[in-house]
């Protein structure tokens, strides 16, 4: 009795070779997070605010947790837990939650709340999740490297009287932000972005193995960083330039000779091939007293306010109509404290400050976790990280840190840090 073999046909039909299709970018997703981390990093940076792609960073932070959640159900992966940073970090964004519910809904408010608190929370954890190998890190050096020649190459426009080089448009219009008449790039204020200039050309030295990126790209950003005319960034990047220095080369007196030399002659250079406006505001800028008097006033009236409230802070709704109300002899367009330690206190009291203190202190803490076997770019990385941390807390001392590129950047470095901990134990 013969028998024949039976043949299945295996072959797809239409309808699962269109589903495959359709969640074929799911899988490249899932296998590529780290691409899609940069890539809403990237629509952060350009977030352009009152627009009308003004919610596409919090669709990119969705989509993003979204992949990053796939991705550990299919691992199995725990939501990681890193007690003396998650902790602190939390309780700041339940503080901002709890004073925001209390009032009416203003989108505005929550656009603060969400990048100020609740942006570096999900960064962070999700940068553990996601930059744990040198391929990952590799998209991330890309992304540093691209970012950084971008706001130089911004800042540079500017500072040459070239705004048809100045991308996006909006950075242009004076109706939006603050500082049109300095390099403020897409953030649309001066000091974040010379913060965001100190800490990638900080980030190119360590990740960036092509020397003539990192010296083309230095070479340029004291001329960036000039072009901001916030004196703050003039003061952190030129102490920052130098502690480098000293860490990271042996001759340190000549290292230290060699960058203020180089700054001297860019920043000169600079001075002579530039009109005589930028020179002459240049020089306004470095001997005005009205913006310091301003500050000090402002300073002052929050000051006061804290003492009123010292634990529990004031509400959402009537903390800038009471701080415009005590500065009187003063019309400015929009009321802030500018001063990220004095803002926690006036909006959350003593608590708020002490949970930012201990958060500080555990972020510190990461530059001494180094395990024995550690690869050296994060090594390296650890090494510099305490001069990250003050090149933002000393520029945090004249503004409220409210820019979540920024604070996104340094809380995916944070991430980077506990990543490989994670992973050795």
């Amino acid at each position: 009795m013969s028998s024949r073999a039976i043949v299945w046909d295996c072959k797809p039909g239409p309808l699962w070779r269109a589903a495959g299709i359709a969640i074929r970018p799911l899988y490249l997703a899932l296998g590529n997070a780290s691409l899609f981390y940069v890539a809403a990093m990237a629509v952060i940076l350009f977030r352009p605010p009152g627009l009308f792609s003004f919610f596409a960073d919090r669709i990119a932070l969705a989509a993003l947790c979204l992949v990053v959640g796939l991705r550990m159900l299919a691992l199995r992966e725990k939501v990681p837990f890193i007690p003396g940073i998650t902790l602190p970090l939390m309780g700041l964004t339940a503080l901002a939650v709890v004073r925001a519910l209390r009032e009416p809904f203003d989108a505005q408010l929550w656009s603060i709340v969400a990048s100020k608190f609740v942006v570096p929370l999900v960064l962070f954890h999700i940068a553990i999740l996601v930059f744990r190998g040198p391929r990952q890190r590799h998209h991330f050096e890309i992304f540093v490297v691209l970012s950084l020649a971008y706001l130089i190459f911004v800042a540079i426009a500017f500072l040459a009287g070239s705004p048809s080089l100045i991308y996006p448009r909006f950075i242009l219009d004076e109706s939006l932000g603050f500082h049109a008449d300095r390099a403020r790039g897409p953030f649309l204020q001066a000091v974040a972005n010379g913060v965001s200039l100190n800490i990638l050309g900080i980030l190119l030295l360590v990740f960036s193995q092509k020397k003539k990126i990192v010296w083309l790209l230095w070479l340029a950003l004291p001329v960036a960083i000039l072009a901001t005319l916030t004196r703050a960034v003039w003061i952190a990047f030129a102490v920052s330039g130098l502690v480098l220095g000293f860490r990271t080369i042996k001759r340190r007196a000549f290292a230290a000779a060699g960058l203020v030399l180089v700054a001297g002659l860019v920043a000169g250079i600079a001075l002579r091939t530039s009109d005589h406006s930028f020179h002459d505001m240049l020089s306004d800028r470095t001997s005005e007293r009205g913006p310091v008097d301003a500050r000090m006033a402002v300073y002052d009236a929050g000051w006061a306010m804290f003492q009123e409230r010292p634990f529990t802070g004031w509400p959402a709704g009537r903390m800038y109509s009471e701080l415009a109300r005590r500065m009187v002899g003063y019309h400015l367009r929009i009321y802030y404290v500018h001063n990220t330690y004095l803002a926690l206190l006036v909006e959350f009291g003593l608590p708020g400050l002490a949970l930012y203190g201990i958060l500080f202190f555990n972020l510190f803490r990461l530059s001494r976790h180094g395990m024995p076997d550690e690869v050296p770019t994060v090594a390296t990385l650890r090494g510099v990280w305490p001069v990250l941390l003050c090149v933002y807390l000393f520029n945090a001392s004249f503004v409220d840190m409210a820019y979540q590129f920024v604070i996104g950047l340094l809380f995916t470095i944070a991430g980077m840090l506990c990543a490989r901990e994670e992973a050795a134990a």
